[in-house]
Order: C-alpha cells, then structure tokens, then sequence
C-alpha cells in the first residue's frame, strides 16, 4: 500500500494545524458557524442530529493493521466505542466532541491517514474494487490509479469549490465491485488489442434526488492520459455545472441536460489543449507508484486443500461460511475472506473497537497486514491461505464476526437514517434490524439465495437504495415516515436503478412487503439457480405489484 514521503507528512501535519486554529477560533465565538461550516467540512467535520460526525478518509479501502488499530484506539478514546464503515470505503464517528477533532486528526496523521476532501464540493475519496490485487479476473490492480487520482485531487486548487461533490471509482477487473456506472466519473480498466493497458470512461452517474446512469464517453484512454483527460472532464463541468440549484448542480445533470455526444466533444477538445502538456504521466511515475502495490509474495500451500476438506466436512457452520464468505483468489492455494459487518440483527457497518482491534491481529498474522473496506460495509481479507481458513473462521467466531451472509438477504446496506443524520426523512437502522431478524436462518437466507437489500433513510441515496434488488427509500409523508420500494436494481457491470413498485409502507409493514415479495419470488423463479435479479428482469413488476397491493399498484409515494 502506499506509503507517505516527506512532503505528504509536511502538508497533512500542517493541515491539521491549520484546522485547530480554526476549530479554536470557533469554539470562542472569533469565527461563526456560517464562516466555519465550509472549513470543518473540509476536513471532514458534519453537525448531525446529536453530535458532530467526523468521516475519516480510507483511500480506495485500503489498511494496514496499524491504521485499523488507530481507528479503534479512536473509537475508544474519542467516541463511544465503535465506528461506522460507509459506502465509500470510509469510517464515521458519530459522537466526537469537536475540540478533540484536531487532536483525532493529528494521531490519524501518524498512522499516515487524514480526513480532507471527506466532504465539500470537491472531489472526493477515490474508491476502488475491494477485491482489487488478489481477484481471479482482474486485468490490472486499479489502486495505483486511484491513489495517483488521489494525490492529484487533494486540494487542487481548481477543483476544491465545483459546483457540487464529485466522485471517483475505479475497478480493473471483469465483474464491476466498485458500481463504477453510478459514480460522477466511471474508469474501467482494459488493454487494447496490442495488450496496452488504458481506462473505459463513464461520466455522469450517481444516486440521489435524479437517479442516473453514467454515459461511456470513450472506449480506450491510454494510461498516460489518465491525468489530463480527468482534468479536462473536471474543467467542463466546472465551467458549465449549474451553481444556481444544488439539487441541479451534479455532472450527471450537465451530461443530460447537454448530452452525453457533445459533452464528450467538450471533453476531447479541452483534452487536446492538455495531453501533451506536464499532466502526462510518465511510465516511470506509473511504475514508481505501482511499485507501492506491489502483491505480496504468495508462498504456496498446497496443504490448505485437504486441510480445507476436512475441516468443512467436520464442521457444517465452518463449510457455510467458507461458501458464502471466501472468494477464489488468483493464487489458487488463496482465498478473499469478507469479514461481515452485518450480524443477525445488528447494525450494519458499526465494528467496535475490539473487532478492529481483532480484524487488525488477524490481518497481521494471516492476511499479510492488509484489511479492505468494501463499498458494501464488509471487511475485506485479501490474501488469507485456505490452510489458515480454519484459525481466522475461530478468531472470527470469538469476536462476533462470523455471520455467513455475504451477499445474502441480511447483508443489507444502510445509512445512519434519522438516528443520526439531520437530513434523513426516516430512520434505516431498525428497518434494517427487523429485515435481519425476520430473515435470519442460515437455511432460509440459502433457499432464497444472492439478493441485495439496500435502504436510505432520505432522497440522497447514501444507502445505494436506487441499485438495490430491493431498495427502501424512506420518506416523510404527513409527518410520518413511510418507506418506498423499489426493484431491480443493480450497481454491478449490468447496472440498473430500480423501478417504484407502488406507494410507500409504514415501518412496521415494511418487512412484511419485503417478505411477500421474496415469497412471490420463490414462487415464480425457474429453479434454485435463477437469482431474484434473473427473475426480476425475466418477468418484470407485475407479480411483485400483484402482490403487495391486490392485483394493482397504486400510486408511488
């Protein structure tokens, strides 16, 4: 992973300086909320519902075990014992006192981790595939374009006050994990058919208030002109993005207002101005920062298979989670263990901090000292010997982290809801809670096989709701809340933002709606094998609206 040089040291650490200044300023009344509101978001500071909230950047979801020691020590010291993982790969405290945020910030550096551009109208942290260096079908590691992407974005000083947030994703494998297709920028790695390695480019996806798929505005950009194509979409949208409504002012609402054909013409001619200019990346920058990500030297177990064997053929609880939580790795004697962050009725994507603790002595001694953090709220072990399956599942097991439901029915995501967030209409976290519960057998979750529920407690979409299976929008209606739903969604390579499927239902119908239509479902699929999205996009929402609503939908909430 990457590690700091000199200069990253000098400027996080005066950065964090900077921000103590002004965090001081304003706890003596010298600077107004109004003036500090765009500098704490800066550095990553929100004011929720009950307590400021501090999001911590994890650079394309990349750890090591010191920095996951770090954030639990955070969690301990600073906040109530747990952290919140996000869809963008990051970590949330929900409870820091802001005059400790300097100091938080400070022990942070130290561990060579910070909080910038975590929010404002910049772009914001770059993620990447979780799986990304170790999965079997990838073409190349996209990390080190992301952290180039990042090294770049921080702080640029054209790019810190566009006319509203961007982001960034990027994935080098075959099956997209990194929902590039909803992002304001989209890259894909491939190779051309001389086995050069450049980028396929998507602009003007996201989520939110005006759901919308990204455009693909070229088929092949050479590695080089990753830097100067980037800037030259940043510079037409910051140009032309509409600063009169914030609820307008994203790229995705610029590409469909001027059309994906002529912003693309926009992009090429401000990229002929730039390719040839400093922005062009020297092979020998690529390499020196690849070299960071250089994989881990792999020795081979061979022993891990009939280990492995017996031990699944001893241990039932063991076999299950091995099948549901073990990816194949590029090493064959490997696997990638997601660590679930969503318990049979827990909340999704709180760890304490005596999980990050464990995750992070686990990742030292069997995972070569790395951790991911996915887009989905899960952990990630990369690199783990199937010999050493059988030790991790029992450290797992000891510290609560073992459910068996990745990509399953209970591995929801969720927002903090109105819980925590001051702009939520509706609360995600109980919700989300009762779905688990009401879903929780191990056998019931296999019957009804991969389905991914997402719910968001208001219209910014921070729950991915619109590329759930089954999405759940919370919203207010006559002082009430009352949950939308939505199907057929999907942030993968194949990416769709799910239909509104009727009115809206009150928190306690919802899991009842959720479970007529998981019924309906199993009732109308082909056979074990055709997922619910197969099924959905077989058939369409007329069953599903049959369903809930006696033989016709009624109008959408």
């Amino acid at each position: 992973m990457y590690r700091y040089d000199e200069f990253d040291h000098t400027f996080v650490s005066a950065r964090v300086e900077q921000f103590r200044d002004q965090v001081q300023r304003r706890l003596s009344g010298e600077l107004a909320e109004d003036a500090f509101k765009p500098l704490r978001l800066m550095n990553g500071v929100y004011l929720q519902l009950h307590a400021y909230m501090l999001r911590v950047a994890i650079p394309y979801g990349t750890l090591s075990s010191r920095q996951m020691r770090m954030l639990a020590h955070i969690a301990r010291k600073y906040d109530r014992g747990y952290g919140h993982f996000t869809t963008r790969q990051n970590i949330q405290y929900n409870w820091p006192r802001l005059s400790d945020t300097p100091d938080i910030l400070q022990e942070l550096a130290s561990v060579e981790m910070h909080a910038l551009q975590t929010s404002g109208n910049c772009i914001r942290n770059v993620t990447a595939d979780h799986f990304a260096g170790a999965a079997a079908d990838e073409v190349a590691d996209p990390r080190p374009y992301a952290e180039i992407l990042r090294q770049w974005s921080s702080v640029h000083p054209e790019f810190s006050f566009l006319p509203r947030k961007s982001k960034i994703a990027v994935t080098g494998a075959e099956r997209d994990r990194a929902a590039i297709q909803v992002h304001d920028i989209g890259l894909h790695l491939k190779k051309d058919e001389n086995g050069r390695l450049g980028f396929v480019v998507y602009v003007g996806g996201g989520q939110g208030r005006t759901p919308m798929i990204a455009k693909k505005i070229r088929d092949f950009l050479s590695e080089e002109d990753l830097l100067s194509y980037t800037t030259a979409i940043m510079r037409v949208y910051n140009l032309h993005g509409r600063r009169d409504n914030k609820y307008k002012a994203r790229i995705k609402i610029l590409v469909h207002e001027t059309g994906a054909e002529e912003l693309a013409r926009q992009v090429e001619a401000e990229f002929a101005n730039l390719k040839d200019t400093e922005l062009k990346l020297p092979d020998s920058d690529i390499q020196a920062i690849a070299a960071y990500f250089a994989p881990a030297t792999l020795p081979n177990r061979p022993e891990g298979w009939g280990n492995l064997a017996r031990w699944k053929k001893a241990d039932p609880e063991f076999a299950r989670w091995v099948h549901q939580n073990v990816q194949p790795h590029k090493h064959p004697d490997y696997g990638m263990v997601t660590i679930s962050l969503k318990p049979i009725g827990g909340i999704p994507g709180d760890a304490s901090d005596e999980q990050m603790d464990i995750v992070a002595e686990i990742a030292e001694e069997y995972a070569f000292d790395e951790i991911r953090v996915s887009h989905e709220q899960n952990l990630i072990l990369p690199h783990v010997a199937l010999a050493d399956l059988e030790p991790v599942y029992r450290a797992l097991v000891a510290a609560g982290l073992a459910t068996a439901n990745a990509g399953l029915i209970t591995d929801i995501i969720a927002c903090p809801g109105l819980d925590y967030c001051a702009l939520a209409n509706a609360r995600s976290i109980p919700v989300a809670q009762e779905i688990s519960n009401r879903f929780g057998s191990a056998e019931r979750q296999a019957e009804i096989g991969e389905l991914k529920i997402k719910i968001s407690g208001c219209i910014n979409a921070c729950g991915h709701h619109h590329v759930g299976h089954i999405g759940l929008l919370g919203v207010e209606k006559k002082g009430e809340e009352l949950y939308q739903i939505t199907l057929g969604g999907s942030g993968d390579e194949h990416t769709s933002i799910g239909e509104i499927i009727g009115r809206g239902f009150e928190p306690e119908k919802v899991t009842d709606a959720v479970e007529r239509i998981v019924d309906t479902y199993l009732g109308l699929r082909r056979d074990k094998s055709e997922t619910f999205l197969e099924a959905y996009r077989r058939v369409g929402p007329q069953p599903f609206k049959d369903a809930l609503y006696g033989g016709g939908a009624q109008a959408a909430a």
